[in-house]
């Protein structure tokens, strides 16, 4: 036994005779935690109703209604039992495992505690009370250890900590009629951004906060349209809806901070008609960890880390920010990368610096990136270019078209490499991740004149605009992207298929979205 000093939660319950128990008492208790089909627990049954055939003031508290009417009729017990079979009093106390045997004072103080069974403690206990039980000590085993507590449950554990007085839950919480169905409740509602959603209750909300240590009611970021204040709470709500698991929790509130910033500017990416919608591109350890597809199928289905991740920013958008189509979100068309659309870049298979570090981040940091895109992945389809200026070229070609043929230096692009790409642009050597973009910009450049207005296309440069800049520029040429800087490039994908791809961004700049890294603060 060891000997402590603390203050017990006092508690009220019903007996098997129906009648309400308070503690503490006035008087030095025995407290013992049982259930019915924990052998160690029946092996001291004897023992607590000797002490309670003593005059001894023992309480026993039992974990199951029809545990406890058992364990009596079992041992013809003059004790009753308390009835925990909502296990509120077991996790107020902490017991993790039964037989736990508490030993009070008159004012409520634990003096002692004791777990499993220990025969010379017991005998000890009982000598010192006067208790006599029939029992054959000779039979009993030296020691023996316990169960576990039903409240250390996991489900049931993140059901109690959801429901203790000290729960770090703070959310309105919404009743629903028992009638009613919680799927369709929660569409009704507005919740779902047109998929069936995970009901976000307060055990999984639990269970979602476990995967971060910051603080439930920390505000992670101003959510606009609405200025929601994002708490670590809310977020982990909308990551339930979206079917993350704990460990996914760190990428989805790094992301949320990026997506709110003022350089990536959520609020015009939600609302501007062209149909934006963020990317986000994980690296570091972190993707092994959570099992991120990174290989065959990486910007498509089937991954439940990539998947629910990206869908849960949305949601946390959606839901806290207030940004739903009809609303201030205005796209003309819109596109399925609204849902979600998270990969992570396959690091071990590229010959260059990752996109993290490429942005000033360590090997070893975990950090997502968000990339603002308004349509893609486009397929640049390349079986046969043999060295790495020709397919950079033909990549540059194939980019030619974003937006529009004549629609030049207005955005970025965000470049997914695959790896037979890779091998075909490393086949001659070393080949810069820069020498790439230089090449492929400088293979989209264009005569200034054929960028004009004209009877073929209204898209294009004015042309009363042209006609007043200077002859050195009409005569001169442009690149689809304002600097090779534009162009932001990861590799992902199988090792089958030269297939790579490209996310066409949307208004690069102060008066449109900026690239934005986060690293990720791991639990």
């Amino acid at each position: 036994m060891s000997e402590v000093k603390s203050l017990l939660p006092a508690f009220s319950l019903a007996d098997s005779n129906g009648k309400d128990v308070n503690f503490p008492r006035d008087a030095p208790t025995l407290i013992c935690f049982v259930k019915e089909d924990c052998p160690t627990c029946k092996t001291v049954m004897p023992l607590l109703d000797a002490l309670f055939r003593s005059d001894t003031n023992v309480l026993l508290i039992g974990q199951t209604l029809e545990g406890n009417r058992k364990l009596i009729e079992e041992f013809e017990l003059d004790s009753p039992i308390l009835d925990d079979s909502k296990l509120k009093v077991s996790f107020a106390y902490d017991i993790e495992t039964v037989p736990s045997l508490i030993w009070t004072d008159g004012h409520g103080h634990q003096i002692e505690r004791q777990e499993g069974f220990v025969k010379a403690d017991w005998a000890t206990l009982l000598n010192q009370f006067g208790a006599q039980a029939d029992v054959d000590w000779d039979a009993l085993p030296d020691w023996r250890p316990g169960c576990g507590s039903l409240s250390v449950d996991p489900l049931i554990a993140d059901r109690l900590r959801a429901e203790a007085e000290n729960s770090p839950l703070r959310a309105r919480r919404i009743e629903i009629a028992e009638a009613d169905d919680e799927f369709e409740f929660m569409f009704d509602q507005g919740f779902s951004d047109g998929l069936p959603l995970i009901p976000p209750t307060p055990e999984r909300v639990i269970r979602m906060l476990s995967g971060t240590n910051r603080d439930p009611q920390e505000i992670v970021a101003t959510v606009a349209p609405n200025m929601g204040e994002a708490t670590v709470e809310k977020v982990a709500i909308n990551s339930v809806l979206a079917g993350c698991k704990p460990e996914y929790f760190p990428v989805v509130l790094a992301a949320l901070e990026a997506a709110c910033t003022d350089e990536f500017n959520i609020h015009g990416v939600m609302a501007t008609t062209m149909g934006a919608s963020p990317v986000m591109v994980v690296n570091g350890p972190i993707r092994e960890r959570i099992g991120m597809n990174m290989k065959l199928s990486a910007l498509g289905q089937g991954n439940r880390a990539n998947a629910t991740i990206g869908r849960a920013l949305r949601l946390a958008i959606r839901n806290i920010g207030g940004a739903r189509p009809g609303g201030t979100e205005r796209p003309t068309l819109g596109n399925p990368m609204k849902f979600t659309m998270c990969f992570a870049e396959w690091e071990e298979r590229s010959p260059w610096d990752p996109l993290h570090v490429e942005r000033g981040f360590k090997p070893e940091d975990s950090v997502v990136t968000l990339f603002c895109m308004t349509s893609g992945p486009t397929l640049i389809v390349d079986q046969t270019s043999l060295h790495a200026p020709q397919l950079a070229s033909s990549i540059g070609m194939a980019l030619e078209s974003v937006h529009h043929p004549k629609a030049y230096m207005g955005s970025d692009t965000l470049l997914v490499v695959c790896p037979e790409h890779i091998d075909t642009i490393m086949r001659d050597g070393d080949y810069s991740k820069q020498q790439l973009r230089e090449q492929i910009n400088t293979s989209t450049k264009k005569p200034v004149r054929a960028l004009v207005q004209d009877d073929k296309s209204g898209v294009g440069i004015p042309a009363e605009r042209f006609a007043k800049l200077p002859e050195e520029m009409q005569n001169g040429e442009m690149s689809k992207f304002a600097t090779p800087d534009n162009i932001h490039i990861v590799i992902a994908g199988s090792d089958a298929g030269k297939f790579s791809g490209a996310f066409h961004g949307w208004l690069t700049g102060p008066g449109g979205s900026i690239v934005v890294s986060k690293k990720i603060e791991e639990a």
